[in-house]
């Protein structure tokens, strides 16, 4: 199927960091994912919307392999991250996983202080010689993910002390210590109040300046506000991709129309 990707000028389009050709999931005998071609470009924020059940956050678990996980499922077609295929079988998928990172729907700290939830991955990645680096690495990420200021008296409590909106941007912290090159996040906000989401969603404004990041979200009105990008999955198929304003205003596709103006979904 041809998906519609309309653009003022490609040439003015930043460069792809991840790109997904012909697609195709499978779970067991069952398909989730159609021919999926689509292009995530570099330091912007592209939203994957789409009623339940369309392969969105299938799509998602595909960029960093989590769907390796999964008994009976099989992903075909390429996806590369700075053209590499990622399911190349040289590929590391421990270091895939720390070049691109994860945020889940449900906040999910360690249970461990909150100093050693972001000091874990860059432990264990060997990104620290020292113990004043890894301090200046949790520091970082905890500035990065703007709860430096409600926790930097309080590293050696739980994480789970948190409220959920700090656990979730706690849970961010954790992704960026390992310095990652994209950030995906399946539904961030959707157990979060509010006032919560909009300091997740300022703050996902915030790390796009170094961050590629891909946000799954069944609120359109966040992809609006929080995207550059967006792609509307429809049973497994992409049906229209392009600049997040063109797309919500001008939608080519009828089925993208239908879907934003609440005819379906």
């Amino acid at each position: 199927m041809t998906v519609l990707n309309i653009a003022t000028s490609i040439d003015a389009l930043p460069p792809p960091k991840m790109q997904g050709d012909k697609v195709n999931v499978y779970y067991g005998a069952k398909q989730a994912l159609f021919d999926v071609d689509l292009s995530v470009r570099e330091r912007h924020v592209t939203a994957l919307i789409g009623p339940s059940g369309c392969g969105k956050s299938t799509f998602l678990r595909c960029l960093n392999r989590m769907n390796d996980v999964v008994e009976g499922a099989r992903v075909e077609g390429r996806i590369a991250l700075d053209g590499q295929d990622i399911y190349d079988r040289g590929v590391d998928v421990v270091q895939l996983r720390a070049r691109i990172g994860m945020v889940f729907q449900k906040p999910n700290p360690f249970p461990k202080s909150i100093y050693e939830n972001v000091a874990y991955g860059p432990r264990i990645h060997g990104l620290a010689a020292g113990r004043a680096e890894l301090d200046a690495i949790v520091e970082t990420s905890l500035r990065r993910a703007g709860l430096w200021k409600e926790v930097s008296d309080r590293l050696d409590q739980p994480g789970t002390s948190l409220s959920g909106g700090q656990q979730q941007r706690l849970c961010i912290a954790r992704a960026i210590a390992v310095s990652p090159e994209v950030i995906l996040m399946d539904e961030p906000c959707s157990a979060l109040d509010p006032i919560a989401t909009a300091t997740i969603e300022e703050l996902i404004d915030e790390l796009r300046q170094n961050f590629t990041i891909v946000i799954v979200t069944h609120s359109m009105q966040q992809a609006a506000r929080v995207s550059q990008f967006t792609a509307f999955f429809h049973l497994g198929v992409v049906v229209e991709y392009g600049e997040t304003p063109r797309v919500f205003t001008t939608p080519v596709e009828k089925r993208t129309q239908d879907y934003i103006t609440g005819r379906f979904g």
